[in-house]
Order: structure tokens, then C-alpha cells, then sequence
């Protein structure tokens, strides 16, 4: 039988041709040889008594039954219509996946054989997104509520009325795990309406109702201190806790005759959990800076601790009384503000005029005081802070500010001969063998290692363990001279004690030197023997 092809026959969909050998998606990607093997099809003879079989029945009226048309279920696995491969010789199909065969996938976009063309596909299952947000904090599991509630019934048991503030301590560390001297901030922040009593629902509806139980410490202790209104802790929020905390701690019982260094002691700790928590500077504790901090586990060891001067982060005694010592020996005329020329004798006279012009210019921080000219109380711990410890990220930025003399963020050669001169000159007047800048400038590069030699960042800085030398030698004489001799002893020290920073060695120092001094001065009063004024201690 001759057959003639059209343009009809050329544009034939390859799967009409039903090879099983053959996938689809070949002969699609390549016309050629769906041409030609449709070709070669229509030449055999059982292809042509097919066709002439099919005309026959169509001329007669009779209704077409092809098997392995599209519509038959068995059309993938029987089909009549001749293979274009010998028995046995076709090539294996790469395995697929049923999702990933395009023949099944056009099977299954067809219609179904119940008759149905809406439903092609089954419903997918919906799966439930448990829910992740809770604006007010994530509620508390069942469990944990109900224990919780349990030991709640314990500590309110016959306490119809509520409990008192001198009764809610026991609450504050049994129940919510909090430092005891947050017992007092707690109670008043429950007992909004000043009743003097701490009811059970209402200490349930705060704490478990509120979910303050599922919150983690560092956010249950911002949520307490902070005000309504305040999305951030000042200063004036650590007030109420360092009152109780005075009054109550056992090492802290001597101070309670003598109000005016209760005072000073909780100024110099909120002082220094500022310099260090805070950041960004701006006396906005955020809760993101409360995290990142030490000052939760400075607060749990405080109440565990008996020695308060063991708990050496912001509560230790000892390091106010040298703070406060330090600064009554600058304050000559104890007016509790100090000069520049003041301050040029600290550390018998170790800074240079250079680096106290740029102290007092407010470069590193603004003075919190209002007269001109003058460095208060809280300015001056930060300033110790930045000198003592010159390996803290706050030191470190601090001095970064003063050296860099036009702000751009970086420090230049320029810059630090401004103020190496100052101790090149001091080194000649003391008859000491003067190191040129030149030498100096190599070995601070050598100690830095900056990305670019040209100039140091920050960046720089910090990457360094040596940055706290390099501000010595710039500006600090008597340092300078000691990081040069590198005592033995001291080296020895810090590697016995790792875990001690720079200020906590100082402070230690400088503690046992001020208690000789006034051990020396209460013996020499008692033997009627009369000493400077200038070196008399505050207490």
C-alpha cells in the first residue's frame, strides 16, 4: 500500500507513535528520527494491513477500537502496533521516578476513568503550622504550668490575703529563680496599686499568665526593671535593686551606718555596667545588650557570694573603694569635680598634656556634668575604667577616638607623632636614651599587623592582644617604660592567672597600697602626728 505523507504526518505528536523502547521526550528533542522512524513504520506490512483494516471499518460506519489508543488503561504494556526493534534487542530506559517520567505525568493528566476531567489530581493534605509568634511570649507547656502552679499553692498556703514584701523574697528565688534582691522590684511591680500585699492569683496572672515563665532570665530581669513605657534600662532602673541589695547582702553590712558611700558604692556599679554593657553609649541598655553581657551571671554570683569583693564584675567593693580613692586624691579642694591639672597627675604623672587636652576636649565622651572645664565623678570611672584596662573593646574605642585627631576612622603616621613627641621630649628630661619614632613606628606596626601599613583601624585594633601596649606608648610614660623592661614576675602572674583582666591586677594593687596608707595614717593619729591633707582617704 502506498501512503502518502502530508504536512500533517510531519508535525505528528511522538506519542502517538506508542514505542515502549523509545521515550517521548527523545523523540520530541529530535525531529529528525521521529521522522524517520515514522517513516520506516509506515513501510512495514503490518503497518499497512493495519491502516487498510481502519479505513475499512471507517468507510462502514464501524466505531474505531484501537487498541492502545490514549484512552486505553493497557496502552503502556500492550500495544498491537509493531515495534521498530527486534525482540529483545530494544535499549533500556534510564529508571525514573513516577514524578519525574513524562509519560506517566501525561497519563495522569488525562482523564480519569471514572469520566471525571475536574478532578485530576487528589487533594494535597493540609499540614497544620503550629504557631511560632507569641507577641506576649510563648505561653508555658501544661506540664511545666501545672508543676508550677503546684509549688505556687505551697508558698501562698494560708496566706488568704496575700504575702508581704518581707515574705515575697522566698517567692523571688524559690519560684521565679531570680536574685534575691530583685524581691523588692518584683513585689512592686505585681502590687501596681501599692497594697502591701502580693495575692496568689495575682502573682499567677503576672507570672504564669503573663508567661513570664517561659521567658529566659536575662528578659524576665529587663522586663522587671524596665518602666511601661520603655523599651531599654537607664540608670535610674538599677537604683531600687542595689537599695536591696545593700541592705541585705552580708557583705555589704559595714556600709550600712554611713549612707553617703552606700550611695557612691551603687552610682560606681550602675557606672560600670554602663561602660561595659552599654554599647552604644547613649545610657540606653537595650535587651540585646543585656544578653550579650556578663552582668546576669555577675548578678546570680552576687547573690551566692557572702565575699562580695570575690565577685570581681561590677560588684566588688574593693574596686569601688580604689575607684573612689583615686578620684578623692585628684580632687584636691573635694568639690567632686576635677581639672586638667588635676588629672595631669594621675598615675604620678604617667599621662602626657597631649593625650588630658583630648580628655577634656570630650573626644572619647561627653562630660555628664554642666561646669566647663570639669570632669565629674562618673566621667572619671570611665576614664579609669579605659586607662586600667586597655584590653576591653570599650578602652580600646575610647583611646581609638583620642589619637584619631580628624575623626575619619582611621590612625595615621601623622597622628601618632602628634602625640609621640610628647613622650620623645619627657624621655630626654629624664635623661632616659630617647627611641626614635621611626624604630617605633615598626615596632607598633609589627605589634598591630594592620591590613593596610599606611594606617591602623579599629578594626586593627581589636584583632590585636597588643593594642593596650601600643596606647602606652603613645601617651603613657610610666607604662611604656615597663612594657620595655617586661618584668618577669608580672608575666609570671598573668600566666597563673589567665582569667584576670588588666583592671582586676590593678585594682588589686592599688587596694592593698591605699589600706597600708590608712592603716599608716590611723597610727600616725593616734601618735599626734600630723600628715598632708592631699593624702588623707575618704573613709
Amino acid at each position: 500500500m502506498n501512503m502518502d505523507s502530508n504536512g500533517d504526518l510531519v508535525c505528528l505528536d511522538a506519542e502517538l507513535l506508542q514505542l515502549s523502547e523509545v521515550s517521548p521526550l527523545a523523540l520530541k528533542s529530535n525531529i529528525c528520527l521521529a521522522q524517520e522512524l515514522f517513516e520506516q513504520w509506515l513501510s512495514l506490512p503490518e503497518t499497512n494491513r493495519l491502516v487498510k483494516s481502519l479505513v475499512n471499518d471507517a468507510k462502514a460506519g464501524v466505531p474505531l477500537n484501537v487498541p492502545g489508543s490514549a484512552s486505553s488503561p493497557n496502552a503502556s504494556t500492550s500495544s498491537p502496533i509493531p515495534s521498530m526493534f527486534p525482540a529483545g534487542s530494544a535499549p533500556p530506559l534510564s529508571p525514573r521516578s513516577s514524578s519525574g517520567s513524562p509519560r506517566i505525568t501525561k497519563q495522569r493528566a488525562g482523564p480519569s476513568s471514572l469520566g471525571s476531567p475536574l478532578k485530576l489530581v487528589s487533594d494535597p493534605v493540609k499540614e497544620l503550622i503550629p504557631q511560632f509568634y507569641f507577641q506576649n511570649g510563648r505561653p508555658p507547656p501544661k506540664e511545666l504550668r501545672e508543676r508550677s502552679l503546684f509549688r505556687i499553692n505551697q508558698f501562698f498556703y494560708g496566706h488568704t490575703d496575700g504575702l508581704q514584701m518581707n515574705e515575697f523574697k522566698v517567692v523571688t528565688k524559690e519560684i521565679c529563680k531570680l536574685p534575691s534582691f530583685f524581691s523588692v522590684v518584683l513585689f512592686r511591680k505585681i502590687d501596681a496599686n501599692c497594697t502591701g500585699f502580693v495575692t496568689r492569683d495575682a502573682f499567677v496572672d503576672f507570672w504564669i499568665n503573663g508567661n513570664m515563665l517561659t521567658m529566659d532570665i536575662a528578659t524576665q530581669i529587663f522586663t522587671i526593671m524596665k518602666q511601661p513605657d520603655r523599651k531599654y534600662l537607664m540608670q535610674d532602673d538599677f537604683k531600687p535593686i542595689l537599695r536591696e541589695l545593700l541592705a541585705t547582702h552580708p557583705g555589704l553590712e559595714f556600709l550600712q551606718s554611713t549612707t553617703e558611700f552606700q550611695e557612691r558604692y551603687a552610682e560606681t556599679v550602675v557606672y560600670r555596667i554602663f561602660y561595659y554593657i552599654n554599647r552604644a553609649g547613649n545610657g540606653h541598655l537595650t535587651l540585646r545588650e543585656l544578653k550579650r553581657g556578663n552582668l546576669i551571671s555577675a548578678m546570680l554570683h552576687t547573690d551566692e557570694e557572702e565575699d562580695i569583693n570575690k565577685v570581681l564584675r561590677y560588684f566588688s567593693y574593693e574596686h569601688f573603694y580604689v575607684i573612689y580613692c583615686k578620684f578623692w586624691e585628684l580632687d584636691t579642694d573635694h568639690d567632686f569635680v576635677i581639672d586638667k591639672e588635676n588629672l595631669i597627675r594621675y598615675g604620678n604623672h604617667a599621662l602626657t598634656y597631649r593625650i588630658v587636652d583630648r580628655i577634656f576636649s570630650q573626644v572619647p565622651r561627653k562630660f555628664t556634668g554642666n561646669i566647663e572645664g570639669k570632669m565629674g565623678y562618673e566621667d572619671f570611672v570611665y576614664f579609669i575604667l579605659a586607662e586600667e584596662d586597655k584590653s576591653s573593646e570599650p578602652s580600646l574605642e575610647y583611646w581609638f577616638k583620642c589619637i584619631d585627631l580628624d575623626g575619619n576612622g582611621v590612625i595615621t603616621r601623622n597622628e601618632m607623632q602628634f602625640f609621640y613627641e610628647e613622650q620623645l621630649h619627657r624621655m630626654e628630661c629624664m635623661a632616659q636614651e630617647p627611641v626614635l619614632f621611626e624604630d617605633i613606628l615598626c615596632q607598633i606596626i609589627d605589634m598591630i599587623g594592620p591590613e593596610d601599613e599606611s594606617y591602623i583601624t579599629l578594626h586593627d585594633m581589636k584583632g590585636s592582644k597588643l593594642s593596650g601596649s601600643v596606647f602606652n606608648i603613645l601617651f603613657n610614660l610610666n607604662k611604656f617604660m615597663a612594657f620595655e623592661t617586661r618584668d618577669p614576675f608580672l608575666i609570671r602572674q598573668e600566666r597563673e592567672n589567665p582569667t584576670l583582666t588588666e583592671w582586676d591586677r590593678f585594682a588589686h594593687r592599688e587596694y592593698i597600697r591605699l589600706s597600708m596608707e590608712e592603716d599608716v595614717e590611723d597610727a600616725s593619729n593616734g601618735s599626734a602626728e600630723v600628715w598632708d591633707e592631699s593624702l588623707e582617704a575618704p573613709f
